[in-house]
């Protein structure tokens, strides 16, 4: 796509909004904490999202059961960074890099080993039957969180921040936390390289012309289901990798985690774009905002505050800030 067909409408929402909440907040220093926060959190969540929007926008496939993958990143990293204690106790940030790096590879591991199995048993029988798929992939992630409670137990296993990301930053006088900043060059880095996968490779130019027209890529003598099963699994692993970044931002894991944050994602999704990396970007951003901001003026709206977030956008925009073309 050229830069001047480009729509640039939806890149000024985050932007906008947090200069519409700046004179209701009042203080400089406590919008620009409470902005980081949300762009901290909107990027958290966009890892955890882009797994999904990846599954449904390349395979078609509505994975209610995405929320598994989530809290089983999250317990693999417990149990790694429970092996790790002189480094995640250590004050240096290297240190604590050389633990909190190995534990996200680990739980990406274990999630995209799982979604192999995910995907062949119950994925693969329900394609092109959305209702199906919602239907056994719930059924999925009950299963799921029961393996889980067997493995780990029912109880609340505490997730503490490494030694070097505790703390705060002064930028004047507002107080950045440490792990926000890291949050968010996590889900820039996360981005930067989907757009670069699917946009410049070989296997994205590939991917992308399979959902267009699969039996003429077939025809050609690509395998296309190996390449979807590719797809499953990368989504399946970046939501253990959102795991082990919510649970570090939680600060602790529950088996029911990854249900509790399934809400948010479809809510991301759905605003972006069913299927749209750039729109879910903006969608968790938006998400990120909007529960900090309304958190901090109307704390009694902040529960349900992206749900009319979502739909004062779809009242702009049906179809998401960008629409899916080829849905």
């Amino acid at each position: 796509m050229r830069m001047r067909d480009t729509d640039w409408k939806p890149l000024a929402l985050v932007p906008l909004l947090a200069l519409l909440v700046l004179p209701f907040i009042g203080s400089g220093s406590t919008w620009l904490t409470l902005t980081v926060a949300g762009l901290a959190m909107g990027m958290i969540i966009f890892i955890i999202a882009s797994g999904l929007t990846l599954i449904f926008g390349l395979m078609d496939v509505l994975n209610f059961g995405h929320g598994v993958f989530i809290a089983l990143g999250a317990f693999v990293a417990t149990s790694v960074l429970g092996l790790m204690g002189d480094w995640t106790g250590s004050g240096e940030l290297w240190r604590n890099l050389v633990a909190v790096l190995p534990a996200m590879a680990v739980a990406m591991l274990v999630a995209g080993a799982v979604g192999v199995a995910f995907e062949r048993w119950l994925v693969r029988p329900v394609y092109g039957n959305h209702l199906k798929q919602i239907l056994i992939t719930m059924g999925g992630m009950i299963i799921g969180e029961e393996l889980i409670k067997v493995i780990w137990g029912p109880q609340q296993i505490p997730l503490p921040l490494p030694m070097g990301m505790r703390g705060s930053l002064l930028v004047g006088d507002a107080a950045i936390e440490k792990y926000r900043l890291i949050a968010v060059v996590v889900g820039l880095v996360v981005f930067a390289m989907l757009v670069w996968v699917l946009a410049r490779t070989k296997v994205g130019l590939l991917i992308r012309a399979g959902v267009q027209d699969r039996e003429m890529v077939e025809a050609l003598g690509y395998r296309i289901r190996r390449l979807f099963v590719g797809v499953f699994v990368a989504g399946s692993a970046l939501a253990g990798l959102g795991g082990v970044m919510w649970g570090l931002y939680q600060q602790n894991v529950v088996p029911q985690m990854g249900g509790q944050v399934n809400i948010l994602i479809f809510i991301v999704i759905i605003i972006g774009g069913l299927g749209s990396t750039g729109g879910a970007l903006i969608g968790a951003l938006l998400v990120g905002l909007m529960a900090n901001y309304t958190g901090f003026l109307v704390p009694k709206v902040a529960l349900f505050s992206n749900i009319l977030l979502m739909v004062a956008i779809l009242l702009w925009r049906p179809s998401g800030v960008y629409a899916v073309t080829h849905r």
